[in-house]
């Protein structure tokens, strides 16, 4: 440690650290513009000179180490004189334009003028001229000329993003930062170089123009989108939602959030959304219906199941989006009802997991031990994607040692080093991460278990091995696709063994933002009845569904369909209109997370409750309170709470952290072979809920484009295929045509195909056989 003064304080602080880094220990502001707590140092704008004794000059406070006995003044003559000097300089050829701007009122610029700006300018030179810049559908740079050139966009997208898209021009008065030529930003989280801007040069696109700072309440509220639960700011002006933004909370999502949580509120006031409870009449009309009629006709239309054909032939589905106390009460409505078919992991395709996996599958580590792990094998996951602010962490992690490996079906750069990885079809993966541990217990002097007595462990497996060697803080995570496979109880069982014979941890990087908080609803099959995918797939007599899109949301859109279409009755709790127009009895319209009050529990297990944001659209109402008058007009009992904090704190009574275990009780073994040709099916990031794929700015974006049947050139080669040709893909279910799209990171044998879209509904299920022709 080291101790230096500053304006006559004393103050100790770790060898290394910066004179800023002392100021800001002991609560004193050096005004600055590139200087970032989570970014390098640039010392690039100058604004933070401040005075040290014996120096010769002033010196940035962000770039001048502290040393023992230095003594520094931030706010004498002549370091205010020095400050007001950088100040002048900035402003030389800076437009006058705040009364237009957007970031007007929360422009770091226009405060710091204040203090330490003249009234007037000596300089009477015409001011530059920048021209603007295309950076995509989210990032407006159209008025370029107001950049102070800080750099902390460049460094954010290099050191925080993991892709450098941009970068600076030109030297002295002609620099310009600027994308890529003919290229945008599409980095998942560059929204955050929108709240880093110290200046108006990037704004938020959707925003642009639409309100004044000062005109915008601000609620805090939770992400529903991944497991991460990133803490937000919901910014609101006459009642609707006009911008979302990140709240700090260094546990979680530090000052980050991914562009999936800062833009989808465009979603909130489309065109489809539900406004008023809708009644199918006797000749298939969608006719406007009140709330009473509403739901006196979804209570006689799921008696009238239970009566024809018993309980029993009534299912409930769920979301992964749905707050812990609307699938608490969802599952109570179906139980009082005599049916234990009630599921909200709408992927999952294997109906022994939860037998396999007894308990509430989770993270196994709060996010802060997981951003501290020194060795981590992923699984079967799409990490960026599908987690984009824990993919952050996990660079962080790397860049102080941390080594990476990866089982996988496509070998998605995950903008990190990756130390090792096995590349598989789907199937696989089961007997990749089995000869993982054959090469793990030969390299360590283990026994292996007697079901993988045969395998034998392949170079890339005696690789990732290796890589996993030599660390204290280990930990294997399993991924959205591997607990959505077929194989995921044997997946699971592999991922175990293997993580007890490194003395690591098993994790679950759980879907949605709310899979934990659904288990622990009890939201899941408890008693013999079925999962989502046998209800869906199988045919029941009635559904309830809820905040669900079926043909998006579940592994086997078209087949939900088709058993909604032939359902007896199905009423849809749902805030879209077309997400269940062509199945549903009634429609009732239930509010979005930002209009309703409740709880997600995030994959370490963290219980965040929030309060609606925003009034309500049209007569939607918040979808706990719809459950409550139904299970009321059923005449149920367990339906009297008053609040949204009455049913969570009967759901978390028992606390969480008792209820949480990632033990596999399903024997280890060996994968099924397959044949032919395997799909392999991500969910792209814009597609993974209603809400989202309703977003229009996010749809424009490349994550969003139209889905191709993507191959690596020796699977290309053996079916006769070239990049751009027109192919006919089929499966047992159906066939679509596609372009074919070379992609060097799909495994062998395999053929990536996105899910969550309409145009690839009718192949049906994410895994399995499928075979590639020319159209």
């Amino acid at each position: 440690m080291v101790e230096i003064t500053i304006d006559g304080n004393k103050v100790e602080v770790p060898e290394g650290s910066m004179v800023m880094h002392a100021a800001h220990k002991l609560g004193l502001y050096v005004p600055h513009f590139c200087y970032h707590k989570k970014l390098s140092i640039a010392a690039n704008c100058r604004m933070c000179l401040v005075e040290v004794e014996k120096a010769p000059k002033p010196m940035p406070a962000c770039a001048t180490p502290a040393t023992n006995g230095m003594v520094v003044h931030t706010c004498s003559e002549k370091a205010v004189a020095a400050q007001k000097s950088v100040m002048e300089f900035l402003l030389i050829n800076h437009p006058l334009d705040c009364p237009v701007c957007d970031q007007g009122g929360e422009c770091q610029l226009q405060d710091l003028a204040v203090g330490y700006g003249a009234s007037a300018s000596r300089y009477k030179e015409e001011k530059r001229v920048v021209f603007h810049k295309p950076m995509g559908p989210l990032i407006s740079a159209e008025e370029m000329p107001r950049c102070i050139h800080c750099t902390r966009c460049v460094r954010f997208g290099q050191e925080i993003g993991g892709i450098m898209e941009l970068g600076m021009l030109h030297r002295g008065e002609h620099s310009e930062i600027t994308s890529f030529v003919g290229r945008a930003v599409e980095s998942e989280l560059s929204g955050n170089m929108i709240d880093i801007c110290p200046v108006g040069a990037l704004t938020s696109k959707p925003f642009r123009f639409a309100a004044r700072t000062w005109e915008l309440a601000r609620r805090r509220s939770v992400s529903p989108h991944d497991s991460l639960g990133a803490n937000l700011v919901v910014q609101v002006k006459d009642h609707r939602v006009l911008r979302v933004v990140p709240f700090e909370n260094e546990e979680v999502n530090e000052c980050w959030i991914s562009d999936r949580d800062r833009f989808s509120y465009t979603g909130l006031y489309t065109q489809d959304r539900l406004a008023h409870p809708m009644v199918r009449d006797a000749s298939g009309q969608w006719h406007e219906a009140s709330w009473s009629d509403a739901l006196q006709a979804a209570v006689r239309g799921i008696s009238k199941v239970c009566e024809d054909h018993g309980a029993e032939q009534l299912g409930a589905v769920g979301a992964h989006t749905a707050t812990v106390e609307e699938l608490a009460l969802l599952a109570r409505l179906t139980r009082s009802l005599g049916s234990d078919n009630i599921d909200f992991r709408l992927r999952y395709n294997d109906p022994g997991f939860s037998h396999a996996v007894p308990g509430v599958p989770w993270l196994g580590m709060s996010i802060e031990e997981f951003a501290e792990l020194d060795r981590v094998l992923v699984v079967g996951s799409f990490l960026r994607k599908d987690h984009p602010l824990l993919a952050q962490r996990l660079r962080q992690a790397a860049k102080h040692g941390t080594q990476i490996a990866f089982i996988d079906s496509s070998a998605d750069d995950p903008l990190f080093p990756v130390a090792a990885r096995q590349l598989v079809a789907p199937t696989g993966i089961p007997d990749a991460i089995a000869q993982v541990l054959v090469a793990w217990a030969k390299a360590h002097q283990q026994s292996v278990p007697q079901a993988l007595a045969s395998v034998q462990a392949g170079e890339e497996a005696e690789a990732i091995a290796a890589a996993l060697a030599g660390g204290e803080k280990v930990a294997v995570m399993l991924g959205n696709m591997a607990v959505s496979s077929p194989q995921a109880s044997l997946i699971a069982a592999n991922a175990q063994a293997l993580a007890q014979a490194m003395g690591a941890k098993l994790g679950f990087l759980t879907p949605g933002g709310n899979t934990v908080g659904g288990y622990l609803a009890g939201a899941i099959p408890q008693a013999g009845g079925l999962n989502a995918e046998q209800m869906l797939q199988g045919g029941l007599k009635g559904y309830i569904v809820l905040h669900a899109e079926p043909a998006l949301d579940s592994d086997n859109g078209a087949k939900a369909i088709e058993s909604l279409k032939n359902a007896q009755f199905a009423v849809a709790l749902t805030s879209y209109f077309s997400a269940a127009a062509d199945w549903a009895d009634v429609m009732l319209p239930i509010a979005p997370f930002t209009e309703t009050s409740g709880t997600f529990v995030n994959a370490e297990g963290r219980a965040q409750s929030f309060k609606g944001t925003a009034a309500p659209y049209g007569d939607s109402r918040p979808a706990w309170k719809v459950l409550r008058v139904m299970g009321n007009l059923l005449e149920l009992s367990g339906f009297d709470d008053e609040t949204s904090e009455s049913v969570r704190d009967t759901v978390l009574v028992d606390g969480i952290q008792e209820r949480l275990s990632n033990h596999v009780v399903a024997p280890v073994g060996l994968g099924a072979a397959a044949q032919g040709l395997q799909r392999v099916a991500d969910v792209p990031i814009y597609r993974s809920d209603a809400l989202v794929r309703r977003a229009e700015p996010l749809q424009e974006t490349r994550d969003s484009r139209l889905p191709t049947a993507r191959m690596n050139a020796a699977t290309l080669q053996g079916l006769g295929l070239s990049d751009g040709d027109s192919v006919r893909v089929r499966s047992e279910q159906g066939e679509v045509t596609l372009t074919a799209e070379l992609d060097p990171v799909v495994a062998n044998g395999a053929v990536r195909i996105s899910a969550a879209f309409a145009q690839t509904l009718p192949l049906g299920a994410s895994f399995g056989e499928i075979s590639v022709e020319r159209a």
